[in-house]
């Protein structure tokens, strides 16, 4: 019997911004359990606020954004865009998959057995366990992101938030990030709220679009969203 799905993110006639300037005005939009949200839209017309927003690092300027109780108390995995320092960062791949837990460590200055264990299993899962003792910036990029998602696993089970995950990758390694993507959120029931640039991988995975426009938006299914002004302007290929 399929689970009933939960609201984890209750975005309620939010306005986001900074030092009192909105880019988002009332903003309205839940994720639930299982969901696949792709968030979509030019730069520049608040992706990157939205996800500050979502994260608990930014407050609404009106409005207000409700997590549910489990990620209240942290569970949420990020996956940041990576910056040239990140990717040169001189550890071990089990050391960057188990800084995962280090905000559920509290004065604790080492990893439980069961931390490592699970850090070991995400491995397997995103097919990185061979690679635990290399040196992170020694892997490719498709490489280094599918670690930094086993870190992003460690940190939460629930929901995983990534901005721009493909960026910098090569058509083949992103793709396979896709399907990695695809088989966390559809068997592992992991829910997914990703931007991105690219419309059509959008389309193809995810079920809801959340396209953000200068001072306006969408929110629907990927189906409502091709049928949409917004789809046939920006989505028109996959119509």
């Amino acid at each position: 019997m399929e689970q009933e799905k939960r609201i984890l993110l209750d975005c309620r006639d939010a306005a986001l911004g900074y030092e009192g300037k909105p880019v988002w005005e009332h903003l309205s939009f839940q994720v639930h359990s299982g969901d696949y949200v792709c968030i979509v839209g030019e730069n520049g017309s608040g992706k990157s606020t939205l996800v500050k927003s979502l994260l608990g690092l930014l407050k609404p300027l009106s409005g207000e954004i409700v997590r549910s109780p489990s990620l209240r108390s942290g569970a949420i995995g990020y996956l940041p865009q990576q910056t040239k320092a990140q990717k040169d960062f001189p550890a071990t791949v089990t050391e960057v998959v188990c800084s995962g837990f280090l905000s559920g460590k509290g004065m604790r200055f080492f990893y439980t057995p069961k931390e490592k264990s699970t850090a070991l299993m995400h491995m397997g899962k995103l097919g990185v366990l061979e690679l635990k003792d290399r040196c992170y910036r020694e892997l490719s990029g498709g490489q280094q992101q599918r670690v930094l998602l086993a870190r992003a696993l460690c940190a939460a089970g629930e929901l995983l938030i990534l901005d721009e995950p493909v960026t910098g990758l090569d058509p083949a390694a992103a793709q396979e990030l896709y399907r990695t993507l695809e088989y966390l959120n559809k068997q592992e029931g992991i829910a997914i709220v990703a931007v991105t640039h690219d419309i059509r991988s959008a389309l193809r995975y995810a079920d809801h679009i959340l396209h953000a426009g200068h001072g306006t938006y969408f929110f629907g299914t990927a189906a409502d969203y091709l049928t949409s002004p917004w789809g046939k302007r920006f989505g028109g290929d996959e119509a």
